[in-house]
Parts: structure tokens; sequence; C-alpha cells
């Protein structure tokens, strides 16, 4: 009887071993090749994202890199089943600078394009893109006071729009040189132009490679108030962001 019963219990432990490990794989598998999760850590993209959304990004959208892999391996370079993004997507990507933070920005500027700030507006290949005025929001400035922020609605050549943000007249990117983006580089640059380091500052980011995407935003799965632990779920009635659960990134 102990016997049976010893071997029994061996028996179940090393199917449940072998149940974890089959989940594992899965897991990393959709990870890998299908969609991974990122959640928001900064308000460079409000109000297209905000802090404490949680998003999924499609891995399969660009192809895949060697930064695709849970750890990144020096295992080849280049893009397997490779496709360009297309103006506007919202991408996420390792930062150029060294080649392990994620970022997400937008893409607005291609291979070849040349991108300027100017008063504010941004122009692509010398031609400003339409901006339609949209009605104020009211933003903490950081320290209590509130104060009344721009909103725009951008159009971008091909159609895509969104909104952004412009937290002051004069701001430290609002006039900028001309950058000529390389080939198999992308500009990318954050909804909210004024709290926002992005490819303007090539120094920190500058152009992206092709190499370097992750994969395309595609939608808000979870979402909870700034400063809120996702953690405490007794405080989800109140902190959860419903109006933003499973909305599409555009």
């Amino acid at each position: 009887m102990t016997a049976t019963s010893d071997s029994k219990k061996e028996g179940g432990f090393l199917e449940t071993v072998r149940v974890i490990i089959h989940a594992l794989l899965i897991a990393l598998v959709i990870r890998t090749f299908l969609f991974q999760p990122f959640n928001i850590p900064s308000g460079s993209m409000k109000d297209t994202l905000l802090i404490g959304d949680y998003l999924f990004v499609s891995k399969y959208s660009y192809g895949y890199s060697r930064f695709s892999l849970p750890i990144t391996l020096d295992l080849f370079s280049g893009r397997i089943f490779g496709a360009d993004p297309a103006r506007g997507d919202v991408v996420v990507f390792k930062l150029p600078k060294d080649n392990a933070t994620d970022y997400i920005k937008r893409v607005v500027g291609l291979p070849g394009d040349k991108i300027q700030m100017i008063g504010g507006v941004l122009n692509i290949n010398g031609v400003p893109v339409k901006r339609e005025r949209l009605s104020d929001i009211t933003e903490d400035d950081g320290s209590g006071r509130k104060v009344l922020v721009k909103r725009w609605r951008e159009t971008l050549p091909n159609g895509v729009t969104y909104e952004t943000l412009d937290l002051v007249d004069n701001g430290m990117y609002d006039n900028t040189p001309v950058y000529d983006v390389p080939p198999g580089h992308f500009f990318m640059m954050g909804d909210n132009r004024d709290n926002s380091q992005d490819s303007r500052v090539l120094s920190q980011v500058g152009y992206v490679p092709f190499d370097n995407l992750i994969g395309k935003a595609q939608v808000i799965f979870f979402s909870i108030d700034e400063g809120a632990a996702a953690w405490q779920v007794w405080n989800w009635p109140w902190t959860v962001r419903w109006d933003r659960l499973f909305k599409t990134v555009d």
C-alpha cells in the first residue's frame, strides 16, 4: 500500500510539473510571436495613452528581430517576415542608446523623410500637417495648480488622425532644425509634445532603427488611476478606468 501510494503521489507531482512546463512554453510562444503586455509609466503619449494603462502589443506586425526574444541575444541581425510600420502607428521599440529600455511613441517620419517642428507645428517634407484646435483641457502642473492645456487634432499625410497636447506656447522642441531620417530608420514623437523625450532629442533617442521595433500597440486591456496600486483589487471599483478597457490604440 505504501509503495502504491508513494507511486501515485510521485505520478501526480510529475503531471503537475508537466502542466506547468507546458503552460510556460505556451506563454513564451505567445509573448515572443503574438502579443506582449506593456504598461505606460509616463505621460509622454497623453491623451492617447495614460499613466496606468496596460496594453497588448502585436509582435507579428513588423516581423521579428533579435529584440523580439524575451532575452536579447545577438543571434542574428535584420528582421524575419519584416513589414514596415505605417506613418501614425503607435510603436514600442528598444531605445537605440542602450538597446534595452522600452519606449512607446508614434511614428511620424519614415526613411528618407525630412522632419521639422516650426512654431509647435509638425512639418513633414516641408509641408505642415493639418491641425484642428479642440477644446482645452485642465491638467495638474505638478505643483497642485490647475492649468489649461491646448489640445489639437493632427492629421498626417496618409489620413491618420490623433490628438496632441501643447503644454506651453514656446516649448523646448517647438522649433527644431530639419531632421533627415536615414534609410532603415524611423522618427518617433510623443503626442504630449512638450513632455516627451523622443526622436527630436538626438543625443537621447534620435532615429530608431527598424531592428529596434518590438511591435504595434493594439488595445488597452486594463487601466488604473495614476498612483493607484493595481494589486489592490478591493479598490478597483473606484480606481479602475472602466471606460478605457478594451479601447483600441489609434
